[in-house]
């Protein structure tokens, strides 16, 4: 299986190393077009898993289902990847692109006492609901051990080939 980590130019949360930097692994002529891609999607996931453990660990608990928003909310294989690697239920909302202009609108409802921030989540209409496939569950597991396995093992060689990048 293909793996891609996606710290083009470091990375910030979980870890702060300005060192790290992408790559793909496990990487042989079979691979096609496709594998790439998806190793680049399953990828950003793996690394949201790793910062997912913190924010489930700041938050008190586990969250139970997890609103996706942004461009990346358009793809219907990226939505069924991120459910599938985080485990959760993904809710795209309705004109994801738009998440932050409504945010905005919704806090100044609040602001204005026209409703309460316990009504917020009532005014954002879910446009698809996907569900985390229990046979991709181990395979997930499994790659997302060699994630931080990958991370452990080559720190210190990133470390040491970009301690002079700006």
């Amino acid at each position: 299986r293909l793996l891609s980590f996606p710290w083009l130019y470091g990375e910030r949360t979980p870890v702060e190393d300005p060192t790290l930097r992408g790559a793909f692994f496990n990487f042989s002529l079979v691979h096609e077009r496709a594998d790439v891609i998806r190793a680049v999607l399953e990828g950003v996931a793996l690394n949201s898993r790793w910062l997912f453990r913190h924010v489930e660990a700041f938050s008190g608990g586990p969250l139970p289902e997890l609103r996706f928003i942004g461009g990346g909310a358009e793809s219907a294989l990226w939505s069924q990847i991120f459910a599938d690697v985080l485990d959760r239920p993904i809710l795209k909302v309705a004109e994801p692109q738009s998440a932050n202009l409504r945010g905005a609108a919704l806090i100044a409802f609040v602001a204005l006492g026209l409703f309460d921030f316990a009504d917020v989540s009532s005014r954002v209409r879910i446009e698809s609901r996907f569900e985390p496939r229990d046979e991709h569950r181990a395979l997930y597991e499994e790659l997302f051990q060699e994630f931080l396995v990958f991370h452990d093992k080559n720190r210190a060689a990133f470390a040491r080939l970009n301690r002079r990048d700006p």
